[in-house]
């Protein structure tokens, strides 16, 4: 036959070729190659190796700390203050600026390791043939051409085209996400195929579980599979969080209004003779006020006891962002094996065939096409059989001779470490153990009154294994289980009866079932054979019958699923695994009903970016998809506006799992490529932890805009405070009238803000929060009813703390001389009025839907904790000689104290009067029913409009 080689310009589909053709494209004989060829070669594409990618400097990510607009307002505040001489002042807010650029700076230096992850799973050596003789190199030296030999427990060096084989299975879950070992051969396959359907190449990276093999490399270093993934990881684009995107444009609106109002503020001073010095310093403790300075430490520390949370419920969060992310998710796409299902071949269910020589068989159930489903999920040796739905009483002799031939013939052992059941050797195998002793048949009795002879053990040729026993009596027997075409190919049965078996392999493989048939026959029958060969497997066999497995669906990640659904969370299944068995757990779990349909990688590749999209938004179960099919659904499904959630363990879901909002590895099951490629790392590899996660994400949310509620009035209080006072407070001896400083400002936002706004961080979880759909990425977060209510708060603390001010002052003031100690005297009573206005205030915001009352006193007792520690801290403030001395304030009478907490209290009635009418009026709009069924957390203003907030 004349060789077949590839023009130089056609990509290589290597597995269509045959292992002679791949020789020649290749250049290169089964002798391997030349030390000098392979020299030239090693010189021409380089070494076998994967590029790391290089990390951000450190100083680039320092930069990316301070490149934002409030932040060069506060160091060109810091800058003047200091230029004019008011260093105190200048350097607190300079220290404002270095916390919160140290905070952020640590965070980011976790960089990204993913690419020398996979560099990790290239070997170290490999064993290759050069002209005609074996030798140990470097893999790094491993070029096309090679001819490498391989052998169990061997990591395959690079890509390669299989030569010969002997009983060769590969452990590829990392590639293609199979569950169970791929069975290797050296026949080409169609050229369209998928990964996981190359069964004739190796790939760089996976594993040799069983077996013997000789291949040729014919791609080495970033052209194998895994330096393709490399490319996509690079090409991957890691998504900003909503959170960063809605907080980087609440930053420069609130950067615009504020120079533009402190500008405003300078020439309102100057115009009213103010000298330019304490003009300057006005529109300073303006930007001062204005901009909440203790806003990232609280976000960062918030999301910090997220992840805390997550922690305990299995869930490391590895990136901070993607605490609030997870709230946001309107999609999951999970991996299928030991995500959505238990990773554990189960047997579900068995076939007997008509024994009409044995009546009494057919008494005890076993009549012809006997179907019986076998109960119990895993390992665990607990289940039933079941027949048209009723369970069985006594085992059918017919599936007990099932069951003790799949026992038999069978390499595999049951483990068991305290109360955690495993399975020593092939999962297939196991499950065949597992069947058997659920259903009554003694696994160590049987194999004792079975024992093995000798043994055919299984090979991807024959597709069959089998073994011989000394059966009780003395007679001898042989039983085989495999593939079903090839055991019915050494089976006794007529043409209707072989169509039978047939039907049921079908039907079983329809239900997404594995299927191994079982045969056996007496060794008696083979004369004068002293040992088992290939020889005596080929006729006489009589069917026992067919045995059905599949990897169950986790019986939490049903109930996790429809848990999702409700709070209308997408959850799609992607899988390496194939149509058939993907569609069934699909339809086990919830995601394909009715007439949907599942896809597969083949049809994917054939759509347009365009038709993906549609595609990817109405289709919920993928199979047989490659790395790059995975890439494209999550850019698809983000083209859609949504925020996608990726789970996967395998290198071949690293480049999703960075593309997505939210990528999420599995802890137990995980290669590294993956974890590092992530920003959630599951410890139990459980989809029900993924649905933990989202419920905690969204707690995080709601708490953050609970503390952007309560933050932002008080800046925007503190500001007016100064506008007014700058617009109408007289000037006394050349001296402006001011009722607060801007260090004293920055006390009232970095203690007394932070120490009451990190407490909303441990607000229990809203009652509604999985009941509602995802938040809306593209809502700012700043709704309409956190900017009214922001307006209400602060005039209201403004025309608290300005009366208080003026109160004190003229009461001070003594024959028209201004008393410095009655300035600041008055100075900090305003100070302690705008303290205890938050005190009140913060009540209010521990729930933006429910009163106070409805969501339990002391259901936060950090809540106490913070305002106790505050009032003790505002005391050192107002009586505390050293405090007098920074921050200029002065000690208040008990008379001031009692004045100033009547003022703040009035927020209270007015919080009540506000909610009474929102309440009013969404039950007038008829909203509020609506939403209280269904209230949406795309942004919080329509949920706190239905529930009238606090």
């Amino acid at each position: 036959m004349s060789q077949r080689v590839l023009p130089a310009s056609a990509p290589t589909a290597w597995h269509s070729l045959s292992a002679s053709d791949a020789l020649a494209n290749v250049k290169s004989v089964e002798a391997g190659l030349s030390q000098e060829e392979a020299a030239r070669r090693l010189q021409e594409v380089g070494p076998n190796v994967i590029q790391r990618a290089k990390g951000d400097s450190a100083l680039k990510l320092l930069f990316r700390q301070i490149n934002d607009p409030l932040i060069y307002v506060l160091l060109a505040s810091a800058a003047l203050a200091v230029a004019m001489g008011e260093a105190i002042d200048g350097a607190v807010v300079l220290a404002v600026v270095v916390l919160n650029t140290a905070i952020g700076f640590v965070q980011e230096l976790r960089a990204s390791r993913a690419i020398e992850a996979l560099s990790g799973m290239v070997p170290q050596s490999a064993t290759v043939v050069r002209g005609g003789a074996r030798s140990a190199i470097p893999a790094a030296d491993v070029v096309p051409g090679d001819v490498v030999v391989l052998e169990a427990g061997d990591k395959v060096p690079a890509d390669a085209r299989l030569l010969s084989v002997k009983n060769l299975a590969v452990d590829e879950s990392a590639l293609t996400g199979e569950s169970v070992p791929s069975d290797k051969h050296t026949q080409p396959v169609a050229e369209d195929a998928g990964v996981g359907d190359r069964k004739n190449l190796l790939f760089g990276g996976t594993l040799v579980t069983r077996g013997t093999a000789t291949a040729v490399v014919v791609a080495t270093g970033g052209a194998t599979e895994l330096g393709r993934i490399s490319s996509m990881l690079h090409e991957a684009t890691e998504i900003e969080t909503p959170l960063t995107r809605s907080m980087a444009k609440v930053g420069r609106v609130l950067t615009i209004a504020i120079v533009a109002v402190a500008l405003l503020i300078v020439g309102i001073a100057l115009l009213r003779g103010y000298p330019p010095v304490d003009a300057m310093l006005a529109g300073i403790s303006l930007a001062v006020a204005a901009i909440p300075e203790g806003l990232p430490a609280i976000i960062t520390i918030s999301l910090a006891i997220g992840v805390q949370r997550m922690a305990r419920r299995r869930a490391v969060i590895r990136k901070l962002p993607a605490v609030e992310t997870l709230g946001s998710t309107a999609v999951i796409c999970s991996d299928k094996t030991g995500t959505l299902t238990r990773n554990e071949m189960t047997v579900r269910a068995l076939w007997t065939p008509a024994t009409p020589a044995t009546p009494s068989t057919r008494d005890s159930g076993g009549a012809a096409g006997a179907v019986l489903e076998v109960t119990g999920v895993g390992y665990a040796p607990e289940g039933e059989l079941r027949r048209d739905g009723a369970a069985v009483g006594e085992l059918p002799e017919a599936a007990r001779a099932l069951l003790r031939a799949g026992l038999l013939c069978n390499d595999a052992r049951m483990t068991r470490e305290g109360d955690a059941r495993g399975i020593e050797g092939d999962p297939t195998e196991g499950a065949l153990v597992v069947a058997a002793q659920k259903l009554g048949v003694d696994v160590e009795e049987t194999r004792r009154a079975y024992p093995r002879v000798d043994a055919v053990p299984f090979s991807s040729e024959r597709q069959m294994m089998a073994t011989l026993h000394e059966a009780p009596g003395g007679e001898r027997v042989i039983f085989m289980k495999g593939a079903p075409e090839a055991v019915l190919g050494a089976a006794s049965i007529g043409e209707a009866e072989r169509a039978e078996v047939m039907a049921q392999v079908e039907r079983m493989a329809a239900q997404g079932m594995r299927v191994l048939a079982v045969a056996s026959r007496p060794f008696s029958d083979v004369a004068g054979a002293a040992s088992l060969d290939e020889a005596h497997l080929t006729e006489g066999f009589a069917l026992l019958g067919l045995e059905g497995m599949i990897d169950p669906p986790r019986p939490e990640a049903i109930d996790a699923i429809k848990a999702c659904h409700e709070a209308g969370i997408t959850v799609k299944m992607i899988t390496g695994d194939h149509l058939a068995t993907a569609r069934a757990i699909g339809e086990q779990l919830g995601l394909v009903q009715g007439g949907a349909r599942a896809m597969n990688g083949t049809e994917l590749s054939r759509l347009s970016d365009e038709e993906l999209r549609g595609a990817a938004a109405g289709t919920h179960v993928f199979a047989r998809v490659a790395p790059e099919h995975k890439l494209r659904l999550v850019r698809a499904l983000q083209a859609e506006g949504k925020v996608v959630a990726m789970t996967g363990d395998g290198v071949n879901d690293a480049p999703a799992l960075k593309q997505a909002d939210i990528g999420v590895a599995m802890g137990i099951t995980g290669t590294a490529v993956s974890k590092e490629s992530a920003d959630v790392v599951l410890t139990d590899d459980n989809f029900a932890s993924i649905r933990a996660a989202v419920e905690e994400g969204r707690r995080v949310y709601d708490n953050l805009v609970k503390a952007l509620a309560f933050v932002l009035p008080t800046n925007l209080g503190e500001a007016l405070i100064l506008l007014v006072a700058v617009m109408v407070f007289p000037i006394a001896g050349g001296v402006p009238l001011m009722p607060i400083t801007a260090v004293q400002i920055l006390w009232v936002n970095l203690v007394a803000t932070v120490a009451l706004s990190l407490p909303l961080a441990f607000e229990a979880m809203e009652k509604d929060v999985m009941g509602r759909p995802p938040r809306d990425p593209r809502e700012p977060i700043l709704s309409r009813f956190v900017l009214v209510r922001t307006a209400i708060v602060a005039v209201l603390m403004t025309a608290g703390a300005i009366a208080v001010f003026l109160y004190e002052y003229s009461t001070e003031v003594r024959g028209g001389v201004v008393s410095d100690f009655a300035y600041r005297e008055a100075q900090t009573a305003a100070v302690t009025t705008v303290v205890l206005f938050q005190i009140f205030y913060v009540l209010n915001c521990r729930s933006l839907r429910d009163s106070i009352l409805a969501i339990g006193l002391f259901s936060n007792p950090w809540i106490y904790v913070g305002i106790g520690g505050l009032l003790a801290l505002q005391l050192c403030f107002v009586y505390a000689p050293f405090m007098h001395t920074l921050f200029g304030s002065a000690p208040l009478s008990l008379d001031a104290w009692i004045k100033s907490t009547l003022v703040a209290m009035s927020i209270l009635p007015v919080m009540s009067v506000e909610r009474w009418w929102r309440l009013r009026r969404s039950r007038r709009s008829g909203e509020g029913e609506r939403q209280a069924a269904a209230p949406g957390v795309g942004g919080v203003a329509g949920v706190m409009a239905s529930r009238g907030g606090a």
